[in-house]
């Protein structure tokens, strides 16, 4: 694997990584709708942005650039040192199948709700009822 450039390097390493404003719009619209979670179990695999025990779901928050959201405008890669990137890439899409597949082996239904859906509060809405039911008014 190449190394990257010392600046591109620290810049990379200042993105959150959680409690990013994807995450929070999914957890405002989970915790309206009634749903009640943790975040960032740490003794799930993967460590959800959100889990919640009562219906067995684990839901990421992915961003599309890092999880490489397939089809999606965001879904960018850098011009300069390709083949790291390549690499990088590969390796964040293997983990998030190792950890999918970690976590329905434990039970679990996994869930997850690309960056570049959360513009659509409708849309977060929906999955979120989907995949949980209704709780009672």
């Amino acid at each position: 694997m190449q190394s990257i450039p010392t600046q591109r390097s620290r810049l990379m390493a200042a993105v959150k990584h959680k409690d990013t404003q994807p995450e929070l719009i999914v957890r405002s619209i989970a915790h309206r709708l009634g749903y009640r979670f943790r975040i960032h179990r740490r003794d799930l695999p993967g460590r959800p942005d959100l889990a919640f025990p009562r219906y067995r779901l684990a839901l990421f928050v992915h961003g599309c650039f890092w999880h490489r959201h397939e089809g999606c405008k965001r879904t960018t890669t850098p011009k300069t040192n390709h083949d790291f990137w390549q690499v990088k890439f590969a390796a964040n899409i293997a983990r998030d199948a190792r950890k999918t597949h970690e976590l329905e082996s434990q039970g679990w239904r996994v869930c997850i709700i690309w960056e570049c859906q959360t513009s659509d509060p409708q849309l977060i809405k929906s999955i979120l009822i989907e995949e949980m039911p209704r709780l009672a008014s």
